[in-house]
Protein backbone atom coordinates (compact mmCIF):
# COMPACT_ATOMS: atom_id res chain seq x y z
CA UNK A 1 0.00 0.00 0.00
CA UNK A 2 1.10 3.54 -0.73
CA UNK A 3 1.41 5.59 2.48
CA UNK A 4 1.75 8.96 0.70
CA UNK A 5 -1.29 10.85 1.94
CA UNK A 6 -1.03 13.29 -0.99
CA UNK A 7 -2.28 10.48 -3.23
CA UNK A 8 -5.76 10.83 -1.65
CA UNK A 9 -8.61 12.08 -3.83
CA UNK A 10 -8.82 15.85 -3.49
CA UNK A 11 -11.77 17.53 -1.84
CA UNK A 12 -12.77 14.57 0.32
CA UNK A 13 -12.59 14.05 4.05
CA UNK A 14 -12.31 11.09 6.36
CA UNK A 15 -15.52 10.79 8.46
CA UNK A 16 -14.71 11.66 12.07
CA UNK A 17 -15.09 9.16 14.90
CA UNK A 18 -18.14 10.95 16.34
CA UNK A 19 -19.86 10.66 12.93
CA UNK A 20 -19.20 6.95 12.58
CA UNK A 21 -19.41 4.64 15.57
CA UNK A 22 -22.54 2.61 16.38
CA UNK A 23 -23.22 2.30 19.26
CA UNK A 24 -22.14 5.84 20.06
CA UNK A 25 -19.34 5.74 22.65
CA UNK A 26 -19.83 7.14 26.14
CA UNK A 27 -17.19 9.76 25.40
CA UNK A 28 -15.46 10.64 22.14
CA UNK A 29 -13.06 13.45 21.20
CA UNK A 30 -12.30 14.05 17.51
CA UNK A 31 -8.74 15.19 16.69
CA UNK A 32 -7.05 16.42 13.53
CA UNK A 33 -5.15 14.00 11.35
CA UNK A 34 -5.41 10.38 10.27
CA UNK A 35 -3.64 7.09 10.86
CA UNK A 36 -2.79 5.48 7.52
CA UNK A 37 -3.48 1.74 7.82
CA UNK A 38 -1.21 -0.19 5.44
CA UNK A 39 0.20 -3.68 5.03
CA UNK A 40 3.24 -2.58 7.02
CA UNK A 41 1.30 -1.94 10.23
CA UNK A 42 2.41 -4.08 13.19
CA UNK A 43 -0.05 -5.29 15.83
CA UNK A 44 1.74 -5.40 19.19
CA UNK A 45 -0.19 -7.08 22.01
CA UNK A 46 0.31 -7.77 25.68
CA UNK A 47 -0.26 -11.14 27.33
CA UNK A 48 -3.93 -12.12 27.34
CA UNK A 49 -4.84 -10.36 24.11
CA UNK A 50 -3.43 -12.76 21.51
CA UNK A 51 -6.87 -13.92 20.31
CA UNK A 52 -8.03 -10.35 19.88
CA UNK A 53 -4.82 -9.47 18.00
CA UNK A 54 -5.35 -12.43 15.66
CA UNK A 55 -8.95 -11.33 15.04
CA UNK A 56 -7.83 -7.79 14.19
CA UNK A 57 -5.14 -9.09 11.83
CA UNK A 58 -7.61 -11.34 10.02
CA UNK A 59 -10.23 -8.60 9.71
CA UNK A 60 -7.77 -6.02 8.35
CA UNK A 61 -5.70 -8.39 6.20
CA UNK A 62 -2.52 -7.87 8.20
CA UNK A 63 0.02 -10.70 7.86
CA UNK A 64 0.23 -13.05 10.84
CA UNK A 65 3.97 -12.37 10.96
CA UNK A 66 3.13 -8.75 11.83
CA UNK A 67 1.30 -9.80 15.01
CA UNK A 68 3.93 -9.54 17.74
CA UNK A 69 3.73 -10.23 21.50
CA UNK A 70 4.73 -7.15 23.48
CA UNK A 71 7.89 -8.69 24.95
CA UNK A 72 9.12 -9.72 21.50
CA UNK A 73 8.90 -6.27 19.95
CA UNK A 74 12.33 -4.71 19.41
CA UNK A 75 13.81 -1.79 17.51
CA UNK A 76 14.63 -4.10 14.62
CA UNK A 77 10.95 -4.13 13.76
CA UNK A 78 11.40 -0.52 12.76
CA UNK A 79 11.49 2.61 14.87
CA UNK A 80 9.09 4.39 12.53
CA UNK A 81 6.76 1.43 12.04
CA UNK A 82 3.09 2.25 12.39
CA UNK A 83 1.66 0.22 15.27
CA UNK A 84 -1.62 -0.87 16.73
CA UNK A 85 -0.98 -1.54 20.41
CA UNK A 86 -3.27 -3.73 22.52
CA UNK A 87 -2.45 -3.04 26.16
CA UNK A 88 -3.80 -3.90 29.59
CA UNK A 89 -5.26 -1.19 31.81
CA UNK A 90 -6.47 -1.88 35.33
CA UNK A 91 -9.67 -0.35 36.62
CA UNK A 92 -11.77 -0.48 33.44
CA UNK A 93 -15.10 -2.37 33.44
CA UNK A 94 -14.92 -5.92 32.04
CA UNK A 95 -16.41 -4.78 28.70
CA UNK A 96 -14.93 -1.30 28.77
CA UNK A 97 -12.09 0.00 26.63
CA UNK A 98 -10.16 3.11 25.70
CA UNK A 99 -9.16 3.83 22.10
CA UNK A 100 -6.54 6.38 21.10
CA UNK A 101 -5.76 7.07 17.45
CA UNK A 102 -2.86 9.33 16.41
CA UNK A 103 -1.02 9.69 13.07
CA UNK A 104 1.75 7.43 14.40
CA UNK A 105 -0.05 4.74 16.39
CA UNK A 106 -3.33 3.30 17.58
CA UNK A 107 -3.62 2.19 21.19
CA UNK A 108 -6.49 0.17 22.65
CA UNK A 109 -6.51 -0.55 26.37
CA UNK A 110 -8.80 -2.82 28.37
CA UNK A 111 -8.79 -4.81 31.59
CA UNK A 112 -10.19 -7.96 29.97
CA UNK A 113 -10.43 -9.61 26.58
CA UNK A 114 -14.10 -8.68 26.22
CA UNK A 115 -13.37 -4.99 26.46
CA UNK A 116 -10.41 -5.31 24.11
CA UNK A 117 -12.62 -7.00 21.54
CA UNK A 118 -15.17 -4.17 21.63
CA UNK A 119 -12.37 -1.66 21.20
CA UNK A 120 -11.27 -3.59 18.13
CA UNK A 121 -14.83 -3.60 16.79
CA UNK A 122 -14.91 0.20 17.12
CA UNK A 123 -11.63 0.36 15.20
CA UNK A 124 -13.06 -2.00 12.58
CA UNK A 125 -16.07 0.24 11.97
CA UNK A 126 -13.66 3.13 11.32
CA UNK A 127 -11.56 0.87 9.11
CA UNK A 128 -14.54 -0.25 7.03
CA UNK A 129 -15.94 3.23 6.46
CA UNK A 130 -13.22 4.05 3.95
CA UNK A 131 -14.60 6.94 1.92
CA UNK A 132 -11.14 8.45 1.56
CA UNK A 133 -8.48 6.00 0.36
CA UNK A 134 -4.96 6.12 -0.93
CA UNK A 135 -4.22 4.87 -4.43
CA UNK A 136 -3.21 1.40 -3.22
CA UNK A 137 -6.12 1.10 -0.80
CA UNK A 138 -4.34 2.19 2.34
CA UNK A 139 -7.13 3.00 4.77
CA UNK A 140 -7.22 6.32 6.58
CA UNK A 141 -8.48 6.15 10.17
CA UNK A 142 -9.56 9.46 11.77
CA UNK A 143 -7.66 10.52 14.87
CA UNK A 144 -9.27 10.94 18.26
CA UNK A 145 -9.92 9.29 21.59
CA UNK A 146 -12.75 7.10 22.85
CA UNK A 147 -13.68 6.08 26.40
CA UNK A 148 -16.40 3.48 26.40
CA UNK A 149 -18.30 0.77 28.32
CA UNK A 150 -21.84 -0.66 28.07
CA UNK A 151 -24.77 0.20 30.29
CA UNK A 152 -26.16 -3.37 30.20
CA UNK A 153 -24.40 -6.73 30.38
CA UNK A 154 -27.05 -8.55 28.29
CA UNK A 155 -27.39 -7.22 24.75
CA UNK A 156 -28.96 -9.96 22.73
CA UNK A 157 -30.87 -11.05 19.66
CA UNK A 158 -33.06 -14.10 19.10
CA UNK A 159 -33.56 -16.07 15.88
CA UNK A 160 -36.46 -18.52 15.60
CA UNK A 161 -35.13 -21.46 13.56
CA UNK A 162 -38.25 -23.59 14.06
CA UNK A 163 -41.00 -21.81 12.11
CA UNK A 164 -38.41 -21.55 9.35
CA UNK A 165 -35.02 -23.20 9.17
CA UNK A 166 -31.85 -21.19 8.56
CA UNK A 167 -28.41 -22.43 7.55
CA UNK A 168 -25.31 -22.40 9.70
CA UNK A 169 -23.63 -20.01 7.27
CA UNK A 170 -26.47 -17.51 7.65
CA UNK A 171 -26.45 -17.81 11.45
CA UNK A 172 -22.72 -17.09 11.44
CA UNK A 173 -23.31 -14.09 9.17
CA UNK A 174 -25.83 -12.70 11.66
CA UNK A 175 -23.48 -13.33 14.59
CA UNK A 176 -20.69 -11.43 12.83
CA UNK A 177 -23.03 -8.52 12.04
CA UNK A 178 -24.52 -8.38 15.54
CA UNK A 179 -21.05 -8.48 17.07
CA UNK A 180 -19.97 -5.57 14.88
CA UNK A 181 -22.57 -3.51 16.76
CA UNK A 182 -21.45 -4.91 20.13
CA UNK A 183 -24.33 -7.31 20.83
CA UNK A 184 -23.10 -10.19 22.94
CA UNK A 185 -25.81 -12.90 23.22
CA UNK A 186 -27.31 -15.04 20.44
CA UNK A 187 -30.56 -16.62 21.66
CA UNK A 188 -31.09 -19.72 19.48
CA UNK A 189 -34.72 -20.89 19.41
CA UNK A 190 -34.25 -24.59 18.63
CA UNK A 191 -37.54 -26.36 19.39
CA UNK A 192 -41.21 -25.55 18.86
CA UNK A 193 -44.46 -26.94 17.46
CA UNK A 194 -43.12 -26.58 13.92
CA UNK A 195 -39.81 -28.38 14.32
CA UNK A 196 -37.14 -29.90 16.59
CA UNK A 197 -33.64 -28.86 15.53
CA UNK A 198 -31.12 -30.63 17.82
CA UNK A 199 -30.25 -34.38 17.82
CA UNK A 200 -30.68 -36.28 21.10
CA UNK A 201 -29.00 -39.69 20.94
CA UNK A 202 -31.43 -41.40 23.32
CA UNK A 203 -34.44 -39.99 21.45
CA UNK A 204 -33.58 -40.27 17.73
CA UNK A 205 -37.17 -39.72 16.56
CA UNK A 206 -36.97 -36.09 17.70
CA UNK A 207 -34.99 -35.36 14.54
CA UNK A 208 -36.07 -38.35 12.43
CA UNK A 209 -39.72 -37.29 12.75
CA UNK A 210 -39.84 -34.02 14.69
CA UNK A 211 -37.48 -32.00 12.48
CA UNK A 212 -39.75 -32.04 9.41
CA UNK A 213 -43.36 -31.11 8.80
CA UNK A 214 -45.77 -31.80 5.97
CA UNK A 215 -46.46 -28.60 4.05
CA UNK A 216 -50.24 -28.20 4.08
CA UNK A 217 -50.29 -25.63 1.29
CA UNK A 218 -49.49 -28.42 -1.16
CA UNK A 219 -51.28 -31.71 -1.75
CA UNK A 220 -48.25 -33.76 -2.81
CA UNK A 221 -46.98 -34.60 0.68
CA UNK A 222 -43.83 -32.50 0.46
CA UNK A 223 -42.05 -31.76 3.74
CA UNK A 224 -40.04 -28.89 5.14
CA UNK A 225 -37.44 -28.65 7.89
CA UNK A 226 -34.03 -29.83 9.01
CA UNK A 227 -31.81 -29.95 12.06
CA UNK A 228 -28.32 -28.98 13.15
CA UNK A 229 -25.78 -31.74 13.79
CA UNK A 230 -23.74 -31.63 16.97
CA UNK A 231 -20.70 -30.61 14.92
CA UNK A 232 -22.67 -27.75 13.33
CA UNK A 233 -23.82 -26.58 16.76
CA UNK A 234 -20.22 -26.64 18.00
CA UNK A 235 -19.22 -24.67 14.91
CA UNK A 236 -21.78 -21.97 15.69
CA UNK A 237 -20.80 -21.84 19.38
CA UNK A 238 -17.10 -21.60 18.53
CA UNK A 239 -17.71 -18.92 15.91
CA UNK A 240 -19.82 -16.93 18.34
CA UNK A 241 -17.10 -17.17 21.00
CA UNK A 242 -14.57 -15.80 18.50
CA UNK A 243 -16.90 -12.80 18.12
CA UNK A 244 -17.29 -12.15 21.86
CA UNK A 245 -20.77 -13.67 21.86
CA UNK A 246 -22.46 -16.27 24.05
CA UNK A 247 -25.09 -18.65 22.66
CA UNK A 248 -28.27 -19.23 24.65
CA UNK A 249 -30.08 -22.41 23.54
CA UNK A 250 -33.86 -22.58 23.98
CA UNK A 251 -35.74 -25.85 24.51
CA UNK A 252 -39.48 -25.23 24.82
CA UNK A 253 -41.27 -26.81 27.82
CA UNK A 254 -43.98 -27.75 28.62
CA UNK A 255 -45.95 -26.11 25.80
CA UNK A 256 -45.10 -25.67 22.12
CA UNK A 257 -44.47 -29.43 22.16
CA UNK A 258 -46.12 -30.71 18.96
CA UNK A 259 -42.80 -31.81 17.41
CA UNK A 260 -41.94 -33.80 20.57
CA UNK A 261 -45.37 -35.44 20.71
CA UNK A 262 -45.35 -36.30 17.01
CA UNK A 263 -42.08 -38.13 17.71
CA UNK A 264 -43.07 -39.72 21.05
CA UNK A 265 -46.87 -39.65 21.43
CA UNK A 266 -46.81 -41.41 24.82
CA UNK A 267 -45.41 -38.21 26.35
CA UNK A 268 -48.72 -36.44 25.70
CA UNK A 269 -51.94 -36.48 27.66
CA UNK A 270 -54.51 -39.25 27.61
CA UNK A 271 -57.27 -39.34 25.01
CA UNK A 272 -55.88 -36.66 22.75
CA UNK A 273 -55.44 -38.80 19.64
CA UNK A 274 -52.65 -38.43 17.10
CA UNK A 275 -50.05 -35.69 16.94
CA UNK A 276 -48.20 -34.08 14.04
CA UNK A 277 -45.44 -31.54 13.57
CA UNK A 278 -47.44 -28.38 12.99
CA UNK A 279 -47.42 -26.49 9.71
CA UNK A 280 -49.77 -23.87 11.14
CA UNK A 281 -49.02 -20.91 13.40
CA UNK A 282 -50.55 -20.24 16.79
CA UNK A 283 -50.97 -21.70 20.26
CA UNK A 284 -51.85 -25.40 20.35
CA UNK A 285 -53.41 -27.42 23.15
CA UNK A 286 -50.87 -30.24 22.70
CA UNK A 287 -48.49 -30.02 25.68
CA UNK A 288 -46.19 -32.35 27.56
CA UNK A 289 -47.92 -34.48 30.18
CA UNK A 290 -46.20 -33.25 33.33
CA UNK A 291 -47.94 -36.00 35.29
CA UNK A 292 -45.83 -38.55 33.41
CA UNK A 293 -42.39 -39.20 34.91
CA UNK A 294 -41.10 -40.26 31.49
CA UNK A 295 -41.38 -36.63 30.35
CA UNK A 296 -38.69 -35.63 32.85
CA UNK A 297 -36.53 -38.61 31.89
CA UNK A 298 -36.63 -37.29 28.33
CA UNK A 299 -35.93 -33.72 29.44
CA UNK A 300 -32.95 -34.92 31.47
CA UNK A 301 -31.44 -36.46 28.32
CA UNK A 302 -32.18 -33.31 26.33
CA UNK A 303 -30.68 -30.95 28.90
CA UNK A 304 -27.64 -33.18 29.38
CA UNK A 305 -26.99 -33.02 25.62
CA UNK A 306 -27.58 -29.26 25.48
CA UNK A 307 -25.27 -28.71 28.45
CA UNK A 308 -22.50 -30.64 26.69
CA UNK A 309 -22.79 -28.54 23.52
CA UNK A 310 -23.33 -25.04 24.92
CA UNK A 311 -20.83 -23.66 27.48
CA UNK A 312 -23.04 -20.67 28.37
CA UNK A 313 -24.20 -21.07 32.01
CA UNK A 314 -27.86 -20.53 31.07
CA UNK A 315 -30.44 -22.60 29.21
CA UNK A 316 -33.78 -21.16 28.12
CA UNK A 317 -36.66 -23.51 28.99
CA UNK A 318 -39.47 -21.65 27.20
CA UNK A 319 -42.52 -21.76 29.47
CA UNK A 320 -44.72 -19.49 27.35
CA UNK A 321 -48.19 -20.07 25.95
CA UNK A 322 -48.93 -23.38 27.68
CA UNK A 323 -52.68 -24.21 27.65
CA UNK A 324 -54.02 -26.29 30.56
CA UNK A 325 -56.92 -27.89 28.62
CA UNK A 326 -55.41 -31.37 28.27
CA UNK A 327 -54.06 -31.41 31.82
CA UNK A 328 -57.58 -30.89 33.16
CA UNK A 329 -58.70 -34.20 31.64
CA UNK A 330 -55.60 -36.30 32.27
CA UNK A 331 -55.57 -38.77 35.22
CA UNK A 332 -51.78 -38.61 35.66
CA UNK A 333 -51.95 -34.83 35.96
CA UNK A 334 -54.69 -35.08 38.59
CA UNK A 335 -52.62 -37.64 40.49
CA UNK A 336 -49.63 -35.26 40.35
CA UNK A 337 -51.75 -32.43 41.75
CA UNK A 338 -52.89 -34.63 44.62
CA UNK A 339 -49.38 -35.96 45.40
CA UNK A 340 -47.77 -32.52 45.38
CA UNK A 341 -50.55 -30.72 47.26
CA UNK A 342 -51.21 -28.29 44.42
CA UNK A 343 -54.35 -26.21 44.30
CA UNK A 344 -55.23 -26.79 40.64
CA UNK A 345 -53.88 -27.56 37.18
CA UNK A 346 -52.78 -23.92 37.00
CA UNK A 347 -49.94 -24.77 39.41
CA UNK A 348 -48.70 -27.74 37.37
CA UNK A 349 -46.48 -25.55 35.21
CA UNK A 350 -44.88 -24.02 38.28
CA UNK A 351 -44.22 -27.50 39.64
CA UNK A 352 -42.79 -28.52 36.24
CA UNK A 353 -40.52 -25.46 36.21
CA UNK A 354 -39.07 -26.50 39.57
CA UNK A 355 -38.34 -30.00 38.21
CA UNK A 356 -36.70 -28.68 35.04
CA UNK A 357 -34.67 -26.24 37.12
CA UNK A 358 -33.39 -29.15 39.23
CA UNK A 359 -32.42 -31.08 36.08
CA UNK A 360 -30.64 -28.05 34.67
CA UNK A 361 -28.80 -27.45 37.95
CA UNK A 362 -27.69 -31.11 37.97
CA UNK A 363 -26.06 -30.47 34.60
CA UNK A 364 -24.48 -27.21 35.68
CA UNK A 365 -26.99 -24.78 34.15
CA UNK A 366 -29.30 -22.02 35.35
CA UNK A 367 -32.67 -21.49 33.71
CA UNK A 368 -34.22 -18.58 31.85
CA UNK A 369 -37.92 -18.63 31.00
CA UNK A 370 -40.50 -16.42 29.32
CA UNK A 371 -42.50 -14.40 31.84
CA UNK A 372 -45.28 -17.03 32.08
CA UNK A 373 -43.01 -18.98 34.43
CA UNK A 374 -44.17 -16.46 37.05
CA UNK A 375 -47.78 -17.69 36.73
CA UNK A 376 -49.17 -20.10 39.31
CA UNK A 377 -46.18 -19.79 41.62
CA UNK A 378 -48.14 -19.11 44.83
CA UNK A 379 -47.54 -22.59 46.28
CA UNK A 380 -44.07 -23.58 45.09
CA UNK A 381 -42.61 -20.24 44.11
CA UNK A 382 -40.09 -19.70 41.33
CA UNK A 383 -36.54 -21.04 41.84
CA UNK A 384 -34.51 -18.19 43.28
CA UNK A 385 -31.88 -18.15 40.54
CA UNK A 386 -34.37 -18.40 37.64
CA UNK A 387 -34.14 -15.48 35.22
CA UNK A 388 -37.34 -14.07 33.75
CA UNK A 389 -37.42 -12.92 30.12
CA UNK A 390 -40.28 -10.42 29.95
CA UNK A 391 -42.02 -10.42 26.56
CA UNK A 392 -45.76 -9.74 27.11
CA UNK A 393 -44.94 -6.21 28.19
CA UNK A 394 -42.87 -4.66 30.96
CA UNK A 395 -45.06 -6.01 33.75
CA UNK A 396 -43.45 -9.45 33.95
CA UNK A 397 -40.00 -7.96 34.35
CA UNK A 398 -41.20 -5.48 36.94
CA UNK A 399 -42.94 -8.23 38.93
CA UNK A 400 -39.94 -10.56 38.70
CA UNK A 401 -37.43 -7.93 39.76
CA UNK A 402 -39.68 -6.92 42.65
CA UNK A 403 -39.52 -10.57 43.79
CA UNK A 404 -35.71 -10.53 43.57
CA UNK A 405 -35.25 -12.27 40.22
CA UNK A 406 -32.88 -11.20 37.48
CA UNK A 407 -34.64 -9.97 34.37
CA UNK A 408 -34.10 -9.63 30.62
CA UNK A 409 -36.48 -7.21 28.92
CA UNK A 410 -37.77 -7.81 25.39
CA UNK A 411 -41.42 -6.69 25.40
CA UNK A 412 -43.47 -7.10 22.26
CA UNK A 413 -44.97 -3.67 23.01
CA UNK A 414 -41.70 -1.72 22.98
CA UNK A 415 -39.94 -2.28 19.65
CA UNK A 416 -38.20 -5.54 20.56
CA UNK A 417 -40.23 -7.79 18.26
CA UNK A 418 -38.53 -7.46 14.90
CA UNK A 419 -41.03 -9.57 12.97
CA UNK A 420 -43.36 -6.57 13.28
CA UNK A 421 -43.60 -4.15 10.36
CA UNK A 422 -40.99 -1.39 10.18
CA UNK A 423 -43.66 1.06 9.07
CA UNK A 424 -47.44 1.14 8.87
CA UNK A 425 -47.90 0.46 5.18
CA UNK A 426 -49.68 -2.34 3.28
CA UNK A 427 -46.53 -2.66 1.14
CA UNK A 428 -44.29 -3.43 4.13
CA UNK A 429 -43.68 -7.05 5.21
CA UNK A 430 -44.30 -7.92 8.82
CA UNK A 431 -46.55 -9.73 11.25
CA UNK A 432 -49.03 -8.73 14.00
CA UNK A 433 -47.90 -5.16 14.68
CA UNK A 434 -45.54 -2.29 13.91
CA UNK A 435 -42.24 -1.22 15.46
CA UNK A 436 -40.35 1.69 13.93
CA UNK A 437 -36.61 2.20 14.19
CA UNK A 438 -37.33 5.05 16.58
CA UNK A 439 -39.49 2.86 18.80
CA UNK A 440 -36.74 0.25 19.00
CA UNK A 441 -34.18 2.93 19.79
CA UNK A 442 -36.22 4.54 22.54
CA UNK A 443 -36.90 1.28 24.37
CA UNK A 444 -35.45 1.20 27.88
CA UNK A 445 -34.97 -2.10 29.77
CA UNK A 446 -35.33 -0.12 33.00
CA UNK A 447 -38.63 1.77 32.75
CA UNK A 448 -39.56 4.67 34.98
CA UNK A 449 -40.95 3.64 38.32
CA UNK A 450 -38.47 0.85 38.96
CA UNK A 451 -36.66 1.08 42.27
CA UNK A 452 -32.88 1.15 42.34
CA UNK A 453 -32.81 -2.47 43.55
CA UNK A 454 -35.07 -3.53 40.67
CA UNK A 455 -32.92 -1.71 38.13
CA UNK A 456 -29.83 -3.57 39.35
CA UNK A 457 -31.59 -6.86 38.63
CA UNK A 458 -32.22 -6.00 34.97
CA UNK A 459 -29.45 -7.73 32.99
CA UNK A 460 -30.41 -5.96 29.77
CA UNK A 461 -32.56 -6.59 26.74
CA UNK A 462 -32.76 -8.20 23.34
CA UNK A 463 -34.51 -8.09 19.97
CA UNK A 464 -36.51 -11.14 18.89
CA UNK A 465 -37.17 -12.34 15.36
CA UNK A 466 -40.01 -14.86 15.12
CA UNK A 467 -40.16 -16.34 11.64
CA UNK A 468 -43.72 -17.45 10.88
CA UNK A 469 -43.77 -15.02 7.94
CA UNK A 470 -40.02 -14.98 7.26
CA UNK A 471 -39.10 -17.98 5.08
CA UNK A 472 -35.73 -16.84 3.75
CA UNK A 473 -32.55 -15.34 5.12
CA UNK A 474 -32.79 -12.19 3.00
CA UNK A 475 -36.25 -11.60 4.47
CA UNK A 476 -34.76 -12.01 7.94
CA UNK A 477 -32.03 -9.47 7.25
CA UNK A 478 -34.57 -6.90 6.08
CA UNK A 479 -36.62 -7.31 9.24
CA UNK A 480 -33.61 -7.19 11.57
CA UNK A 481 -31.74 -4.18 10.21
CA UNK A 482 -31.42 -1.34 11.03
CA UNK A 483 -33.70 -1.89 14.06
CA UNK A 484 -31.16 -4.26 15.60
CA UNK A 485 -28.58 -1.46 15.32
CA UNK A 486 -30.99 0.84 17.16
CA UNK A 487 -31.47 -1.71 19.95
CA UNK A 488 -27.71 -2.28 20.13
CA UNK A 489 -27.11 1.42 20.80
CA UNK A 490 -29.99 1.54 23.27
CA UNK A 491 -28.60 -1.39 25.28
CA UNK A 492 -25.07 0.04 25.14
CA UNK A 493 -25.95 3.57 26.25
CA UNK A 494 -28.91 2.94 28.53
CA UNK A 495 -30.92 6.09 29.07
CA UNK A 496 -28.10 8.42 27.97
CA UNK A 497 -29.09 8.36 24.30
CA UNK A 498 -30.38 10.68 21.60
CA UNK A 499 -32.41 9.45 18.63
CA UNK A 500 -31.60 12.50 16.48
CA UNK A 501 -27.89 11.87 17.02
CA UNK A 502 -28.41 8.21 16.08
CA UNK A 503 -30.36 9.21 12.96
CA UNK A 504 -27.52 11.54 11.94
CA UNK A 505 -25.36 8.43 11.49
CA UNK A 506 -27.89 6.79 9.14
CA UNK A 507 -25.52 6.88 6.16
CA UNK A 508 -22.77 5.25 8.20
CA UNK A 509 -25.12 2.50 9.36
CA UNK A 510 -26.27 1.81 5.82
CA UNK A 511 -22.65 1.76 4.62
CA UNK A 512 -21.68 -0.81 7.23
CA UNK A 513 -24.70 -2.97 6.37
CA UNK A 514 -23.80 -2.77 2.67
CA UNK A 515 -20.22 -3.82 3.43
CA UNK A 516 -21.54 -6.85 5.34
CA UNK A 517 -23.83 -7.78 2.41
CA UNK A 518 -27.00 -7.34 4.44
CA UNK A 519 -30.39 -6.39 3.04
CA UNK A 520 -32.13 -3.78 5.17
CA UNK A 521 -35.15 -1.53 5.49
CA UNK A 522 -34.58 2.00 4.13
CA UNK A 523 -37.96 3.66 4.71
CA UNK A 524 -39.02 6.14 7.42
CA UNK A 525 -37.43 5.60 10.84
CA UNK A 526 -40.20 7.19 12.89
Amino acid sequence: MNTDKDSRPKGTQVPRISQTLVPRPLAVQDENGEFCFTDDVRIIHEVGFSDQAAFLAKETGISHSHVIPWGNYTAEHGEKTLMVMLRHEDGLPSEGYNLEITPGFIRITASEGKGMFWGIQSLMQLFLIRNDECEDSAVLIPCGTVHDAPAFAWRGFMLDCCRHFFTVSFIKKLIAAASRFKLNVFHWHLTDDQGWRIPITEYPALTEIGSRRTVLAYQDGRTYGGFYTHDEIREVVEYAASHNMDVLPEIETPGHASAILASYPHLGCEGVGSFSVEDRWGIFDNVLNVGNDEVFTMLDCVIRTVASLFPFPYIHIGGDECPRVQWKNDPLCHERIKQQGLKSVDELQSWSTVQVNSIAAHHGKKIIGWDEILDGTDTMGLPSDAVVMSWRGLEGGIKASDAGHKVIMCPTTQGCYLDYKNYDSPEEPGNLGMATVRKSYEFSPTPQGMSENQRHLVLGGQGNLWTEKIPFSRNAEYMLFPRLCALAESFWLGDEKDFEDFASRMDTIYRLLDIMDLRYYQGPWA
